[in-house]
């Protein structure tokens, strides 16, 4: 076995497609030229709006974000992606649109850039991995109206309540004022959510 295959091997995005899709070693090899593994350094933009997206990105190591901005350049976060997490405009996609998003490392990443060809290849290849995608398609809907009620019908405590549950790895590692971004708050009212949380225990 050569060192690419190796590291394939070795790669937390061979470990999620083999478990959760069903994809064999020879069905990596068979769907090589529509992935890439690449190392983007902090602050590197995978994604500008006003740019049509044209891959899927698989995080092996590192943490993304997607964000809009706004008239005055206020940044609005949409999504965390750390390890083990896919980020993507797929509306960018599979529209062929320019994207109203920009997708940017927030630290020295590992992603794998995943064509859409990829998954297209690789649902004819197994029924297994077919019925993956129709499940990981139906679970980001599902995500998706859940952050749309968050924002719309909880209150602060619930959303960073919610966050934590979704993203338990991230306190440490993401700026206070990113979390506040993502829950639609101000980085003081973060603040005093974080001690009414304390005082409460």
């Amino acid at each position: 076995m050569d060192n690419a295959a190796h590291i394939l091997q070795d790669s937390r995005f061979y470990t999620y497609y083999r478990e959760k899709g069903g994809l064999s070693r020879d069905d990596f090899e068979a769907l090589k030229p529509y992935y890439a593994f690449k190392t983007v350094p902090h602050n590197t933009y995978l994604l500008r709006a006003g740019e049509v997206g044209h891959y899927a990105f698989f995080v092996e190591s590192g943490l993304l974000q997607s964000f809009s901005l706004d008239e005055k350049g206020g940044e609005h976060i949409l999504q965390f992606a750390p390890e083990n997490w896919i980020i993507a405009d797929r509306a960018s996609q599979y529209f062929n649109k320019p994207s109203d998003y920009y997708i940017k490392a927030i630290e020295y990443s590992t992603v794998v850039y995943i064509q859409p060809t990829f998954m297209e290849k690789a649902s004819q290849r197994r029924t297994e991995f077919a019925c993956f995608l129709e499940n990981s398609l139906q679970r980001n809907i599902y995500i998706q109206q859940k952050r749309i009620n968050s924002l719309l019908a909880m209150t602060a405590k619930e959303r960073y309540l919610s966050f934590m549950d979704m993203y338990p790895g991230l306190l440490l590692r993401v700026p206070q004022w990113m979390i506040a971004s993502y829950l639609g708050i101000t980085p003081e009212s973060l603040s005093r959510v974080r001690r009414e949380l304390l005082s409460d225990r």
